[in-house]
């Protein structure tokens, strides 16, 4: 029932004094003279104010020192972490990777052949590493070779050259 009100209101409920539109144009050009006379923004500037405006600032805000730097990477840092790592480093080369010792048993003979051969190991250094109780007839094993492996073995491994200059 209300909104049937509402739709038939015919007066807005604003007044306006008589003759206000007719001298509205008058007016607003009196006041854009006025305004257009006016020279300047109305703000003042002190003379030489921006020339030690730099200065007034400057010794306003108080000073600050400049902390001590300590660089991470001086001498002394690198000393200590190196020296650190040389000790985790050894730790465990020592103590983790425990190997058992080698014997002379638990290696092959073509390791041992190899050795021999590319570290230029000559007869006296052999000598000189055998004992008496190495040379016991019990220590040697009886191997007999046939002819025709013997033969093999020349043609086939031994360098010719070699033996004739020595």
């Amino acid at each position: 029932m209300e909104d049937n009100k509402l739709h038939n209101i015919k007066n807005t409920g604003f007044k306006t004094p008589d003759n206000y539109f007719d001298t509205l144009e008058d007016r607003l050009f009196t006041e854009a003279k006025l305004k257009a006379n006016v020279s300047g923004s109305g703000f003042v500037m002190p003379e030489d104010y921006l020339d030690g405006l730099e200065n007034t600032i400057l010794n306003k805000v108080p000073k600050v020192e400049e902390p001590k730097v300590i660089s991470i990477f001086s001498k002394r840092t690198l000393v200590y972490v190196s020296s650190i790592a040389a000790a985790i480093l050894l730790l465990f080369n020592l103590s983790i990777l425990e190997t058992k010792p080698t014997t002379f048993d638990s290696l092959d003979t073509e390791t041992v052949e190899n050795y021999i051969l590319e570290e230029d190991i000559g007869s006296y250094e052999i000598n000189t590493s055998l004992t008496e109780d190495d040379f016991y007839v019990d220590n040697f094993s009886e191997v007999t070779i046939d002819d025709e492996s013997f033969e093999d073995y020349i043609l086939n491994d031994v360098n010719l050259e070699d033996i004739m200059l020595e």
